[in-house]
């Protein structure tokens, strides 16, 4: 059995050191591999098969508010990035330019997309006309490309995949509904989907997007008690329309700007499923996005019909759970560990005397509660304990969140916090930036958003003490 153990020793515990912890996670689970390209990762098949699932089922959702997908181009002209200048100049630091094409040096660079919104502007201002033509709904699901100094699997990476979502309306109102649908939409799916509770809220305009009028955030609290910004959605009112003249002819003839969105998701919501659920022993994926539900492992496979029966029984499962069979030479112990490691949602032993019984031995990932079920059950059972297990895993999830966020009233109250009580810090603001920037220098704890659900936990300003204008949720970040 000590050989076996070896798969599990490799990972550092998340007590000692939670960023070693999440190398070691995200290396020995065969998730992804460091590439020669600085900054740039390799999404080996079992990182890249969660994010398939992830884009597949929100892909859908997505559709389900009447999105359609189109493909863009991965490069932008110089001159079309320059036209909205906030936006620009947001964004410079990160742009990677292409000056030559071939032998031949460019007469205009070309900007590796950081994001789309010019490209999205400069169709809309070709085939939006008249109000009939509105609104449009757009998402493409790309790689972009933003010059990262420091890098992480999965949290930062100079090319990153994601979705981003582009659309264009008649009206404000109309904009800053669609701007709130699709934030609800993606912390629906986040909790429902990846069992991660989200909190939601406004930005403040320190930390909005570049151009934006509104930036709205869902915010994931990971087991080191940081936060992490899993998600945004921008209303940018008029302001793109007007510096890309996206213009239509609305019902009394009359020429009107549009107003548009854009939202986003991506790749990290992997770094957030690992540092949400995982333990010592490696993942615990959720069964809804796992992309292996269950493992059926053979005990004592040598022996005569143990292979065969353990093969019919994953060909029954495959009807209705993504499974697989471990067929290796490899120890039973060794199995397990491989299973745990990956957070594969349950296995399933079946041995010699389990098929003599006519039963097998279902066994939880999250608790490692084991059932023993007969083999004519198999399939009810199994469902029953994957929908307990996602369950599970959102409560506790809840739980935690629940439990690590304070209140502060006074500063000192919130530096004590920052200091000893990681988690979220809710605290009034009096909205003036100088005490947003000042609490960053003075603590590294940022502005994670403004909650919908405001309450007046104090009537002055954490920081200044002046009246207060808004509770915010404030916390360390990844």
């Amino acid at each position: 059995m000590a050989k076996d153990k070896k798969l599990v020793e490799a990972i550092t515990s998340m007590e000692e050191d939670f960023t070693q912890w999440y190398t070691d996670v995200v290396k020995k689970a065969e998730l992804m591999d460091y590439s020669s390209v600085k900054g740039c990762m390799i999404f080996k098949p079992n990182g890249y098969a969660i994010w398939e699932n992830i884009q597949k089922q929100m892909d859908a959702r997505f559709k389900e508010t009447g999105v359609e997908n189109v493909y863009m181009p991965m490069f932008i002209p110089e001159s079309l990035l320059q036209k909205e200048k906030d936006h620009v100049e947001g964004f410079a630091p990160e742009v990677a330019w292409v000056t030559q094409g071939g032998l031949e040096t460019l007469q205009e660079r070309l900007c590796v997309r950081p994001t789309s919104e010019t490209l999205f502007c400069d169709l809309y201002a070709n085939i939006v006309q008249s109000y009939r033509d509105l609104p449009k709904l757009y998402n493409q699901w790309c790689s972009v490309v933003r010059w990262e100094k420091t890098t992480r699997p999965f949290l930062r990476s100079s090319e990153f995949l994601w979705q981003e979502g582009h659309t264009a309306h008649a009206t404000a109102e109309e904009a800053r509904e669609r701007t709130i649908q699709m934030l609800n939409v993606y912390a629906d799916f986040c909790e429902e989907v990846l069992a991660i509770p989200m909190v939601k809220g406004r930005k403040t305009d320190k930390e909005k997007f570049a151009g934006a009028e509104e930036t709205y955030t869902i915010e994931a609290l990971m087991h080191d008690g940081k936060a992490l910004q899993s998600g945004t959605s921008h209303n940018f009112g008029d302001g793109f329309a007007k510096a890309f003249g996206i213009q239509y002819t609305d019902k009394e003839n009359k020429l009107q700007y549009v107003h548009q969105t854009s939202w986003g998701v991506s790749t990290r919501l992997i770094g957030a499923l690992i540092m949400v659920h995982g333990d010592d022993s490696g993942l615990v994926l959720p069964p809804k996005v796992a992309p292996t539900q269950v493992m059926v492992i053979p005990i004592q496979q040598q022996k005569e019909g143990v292979l065969e029966r353990a093969n019919e029984l994953k060909e029954r499962l495959m009807k209705d759970f993504r499974t697989k069979l471990d067929d290796t030479e490899k120890s039973p112990g060794w199995k397990f560990a491989e299973q745990e490691m990956r957070g594969i949602p349950v296995r399933i032993e079946l041995g010699p005397k389990d098929i003599e019984a006519n039963q097998c031995v279902i066994v939880r990932r999250d608790t490692r509660e084991k059932l023993s079920v007969s083999l004519d059950e198999v399939e009810a059972k199994l469902a029953e304990t994957l929908e307990r297990m996602q369950a599970d895993m959102l409560s506790r999830a809840k739980k935690f969140l629940a439990d690590h966020i304070s209140d502060a009233v006074t500063y000192e109250q919130f530096r004590d916090a920052v200091a000893n009580k990681p988690g979220f810090i809710r605290a009034m603001w009096c909205g003036n930036r100088e005490c947003e920037e000042k609490i960053k220098e003075d603590t590294t704890a940022t502005s994670r958003c403004m909650p919908f659900e405001q309450e007046q936990i104090s009537d002055t300003c954490v920081c200044c003490g002046k009246p207060a204008q808004k509770l915010v949720y404030w916390g360390k970040a990844y």
